[in-house]
């Protein structure tokens, strides 16, 4: 049964004081630059760092006491995994939750930690899946569904009517979309105070299955991506339904973009989130012209980010405005060399980063040497002036493509 407004009432109260009414507020600099007025809605807050909770703990609320005696069970290989794991401990529930045998460490002990049986089981999480409602079946485990539930989605829908209650003329929400539970719930919150608002939901590409559901065509699903919260290949049957019903418009992002989002999101807003929870802010930047001058609010639904990826991402975007160059530059193999290039570099401002010799693997001259360097600058410009410089120090150089 789809979950009404009433429901998501009855949610938020069930779950005030134990979920946090995150902030939600305007940002001023991003509005600056997109040319509409952004108001982030920052889910990435929760305790477990993602909006997840507010469905797992409505869920949990309602459970009859035999079936929290009896325990819980969840597939997940992320922040599901953790919202569950940690309710669950909360309220004295037994939880089991089966996660992909390749699911990272760190999302492992995670969820350990908040002392749920984890259970490694499956390449990928349509197995972990099956194996879960297997056990369910012969345990007597209530099964909590990520997204296809109708309390899971009445949890969600309370990010919606939070965002409602603070700024009544919302006039659009960006939504990620992975299997569908939190764009559905703050649909239903949304339009049922305000019909006129668009709800604008956000897949990553190579995981467009809302959309190709929708638009009624087929392209081909799966791939690597930084976005893994919403890159779900079949979402939930009763999210589809109200998506088809309530959902304005669903807009696709590239990976470039949500790793820009998360860059932006950190360098202005001074927060972090993971790739799905940068897609909304991704699908403004990429399309603003579907947002110009509109009130609009971006859903930040979490920030379970490995730090090793952050990091990555960070350089990255460094790498791609200019501010981190490599030059690959031919030298003479003799003493003093080396130094009269980074005395060139240095004084000009650069800041070496790396240096690697390269004499095997080449045709040069047996005398001779490649050497990479690289340099941290603070633009374009000043790695167009060092080059000039290793140029005009007698040095055949040029500047790598990042």
């Amino acid at each position: 049964m789809t979950p009404s407004l009433d429901d998501i009432k009855l949610a938020a109260n069930r779950i005030n004081g134990s979920v946090i009414n995150t902030p939600f507020q305007k940002s001023k600099t991003l509005s600056d630059i997109l040319g509409a007025e952004i108001f982030l809605k920052f889910e990435n807050l929760q305790f477990t760092s993602s909006f997840k909770e507010r469905g797992a703990l409505n869920k949990l609320l309602q459970l009859t006491d035999a079936e929290k005696k009896s325990g819980v069970i969840a597939m997940s290989a992320g922040n599901h995994a953790k919202a569950v794991a940690y309710h669950a401990q909360r309220l004295g529930i037994p939880a089991t939750i089966v996660m992909p045998k390749n699911t990272p460490h760190v999302k492992v002990e995670d969820t350990r930690n908040f002392k749920a049986n984890v259970i490694l089981e499956g390449d990928g999480l349509s197995e972990s899946a099956v194996h879960a409602h297997q056990l369910a079946d012969e345990q007597k485990l209530v099964f909590v569904h990520p997204y296809n539930d109708e309390k899971i989605i009445a949890g969600a829908g309370t990010a919606g009517l939070e965002m409602m209650e603070k700024i009544p003329d919302l006039q659009s929400i960006v939504v990620p979309i992975g299997g569908g539970g939190l764009v559905s719930g703050v649909a239903i919150a949304a339009k049922a105070i305000n019909p006129g608002i668009r709800i604008i939901g956000v897949e990553v590409e190579g995981y467009q299955s809302v959309y190709n559901s929708v638009k009624g065509i087929e392209s081909p699903l799966g791939g690597s991506t930084i976005a893994e919260g919403i890159a779900v290949k079949q979402p939930g049957a009763l999210n589809l339904e109200i998506i088809n019903r309530l959902v304005d418009d669903i807009v696709i992002v590239t990976e470039d973009q949500i790793e820009e989002s998360i860059n932006l999101l950190l360098t202005i807003e001074k927060t972090v989130t993971e790739g799905a929870g940068a897609a909304g802010l991704a699908a403004v930047m990429g399309n603003p012209e579907l947002f110009t001058n509109q009130k609009t609010a971006v859903i930040l639904c979490g920030a379970n980010i490995d730090p090793r990826i952050l990091a990555s991402v960070l350089m990255r975007q460094l790498a791609r405005r200019g501010s981190i160059v490599r030059y690959l530059i031919r030298i003479n193999d003799l003493p003093g060399v080396l130094s009269d290039i980074s005395a060139g570099i240095g004084d000009l401002g650069g800041n070496i980063l790396e240096v690697s010799h390269q004499r095997m693997f080449t045709s040069i001259r047996t005398k001779d040497a490649d050497l990479y360097v690289t340099v941290e600058t603070r633009d374009r410009q000043q790695s167009n002036d060092i080059l000039r410089r290793l140029i005009a120090l007698g040095y055949k150089a040029q500047l790598l493509d990042n």
